[in-house]
């Protein structure tokens, strides 16, 4: 990875490139105190992170910036980890591979409700992703076992013998939650407020649905992807109003 201004970001739409460096600073102060600009400067130039760069030059972190550089600080202040070793272990993150050793595991922060996904990023994904069993475990970076974990619960399934993108991202997620002790046994739940909120949401959009007019089925699945963004930012506010009576935050 290099950090030059030519560089572009690997930015998925749902992590948009939109801190500054000042920004970010800030952000990391909160659990990282020492951290100063010209740290995040040198982690840069050492190409363990790459930011977007405007038309200006200026830097712009997306929030996978953000973890990137709140593991790589972690490694280095609870694990002591040299950069050469970090490197290695950024390298098998990306490939969707467990680090040697296993992975760094930080606190991570509550996520701001203004950088939950919007209308837009329930957008269809261009192009069909087909997987095999194989494929998909490789992806999400967990094992067969698990895999059947998450089949056994229905939080994912194959649809004419593979998986699709979805089942890569719900799978990716799982595997992140399984450090802090949270297994698949435990998200039934989520699947169950899925499928309901699922059925809600055919209800709304059911009368412009059900029409043949190409602009209201377009308005249908518009209004969908709204209503998701707005229930994803509700069970979040909810949530961390809830943490906050339960752990004094």
């Amino acid at each position: 990875m290099a950090g030059s201004e030519g560089s572009s970001a690997r930015v998925s739409d749902g992590a948009r490139a939109a801190m500054s460096i000042g920004e970010v600073l800030a952000h990391l102060r909160g659990e990282f105190p020492d951290t100063t600009i010209s740290k995040l400067r040198f982690l840069e130039s050492e190409g363990l992170v790459e930011p977007e760069r405007t038309p200006s030059g200026y830097r712009k972190y997306s929030w996978d910036d953000v973890s990137r550089l709140t593991y790589i600080l972690t490694a280095q202040r609870d694990h002591y980890l040299p950069l050469r070793v970090i490197r290695e272990h950024l390298a098998a993150l990306d490939e969707g591979r467990l680090p040697p050793g296993g992975a760094v595991v930080s606190r991570p922060p509550l996520v701001a409700v203004e950088q939950l996904p919007t209308a837009q990023d329930f957008r269809p994904a261009s192009g069909d992703v087909r997987l095999s069993r194989a494929e998909l475990a490789e992806q999400a970076g967990i094992d067969d076992a698990q895999l059947r974990e998450l089949e056994q619960f229905g939080l994912v399934s194959a649809r004419s013998g593979y998986y699709d993108a979805d089942a890569v991202e719900i799978a990716k997620v799982v595997g992140l939650l399984a450090p802090f002790g949270v297994q698949p046994r435990h998200l039934r739940a989520y699947r169950s407020a899925a499928d309901r909120e699922i059925g809600l949401f055919e209800q709304v959009v059911a009368p412009l649905a059900r029409q043949r007019n190409p602009q209201a089925r377009a308005a249908a699945a518009e209004t969908v992807r709204e209503l998701a963004a707005l229930s994803l930012r509700l069970h979040a506010a909810l949530v961390q109003a809830g943490l906050r009576g339960s752990v004094g935050g």
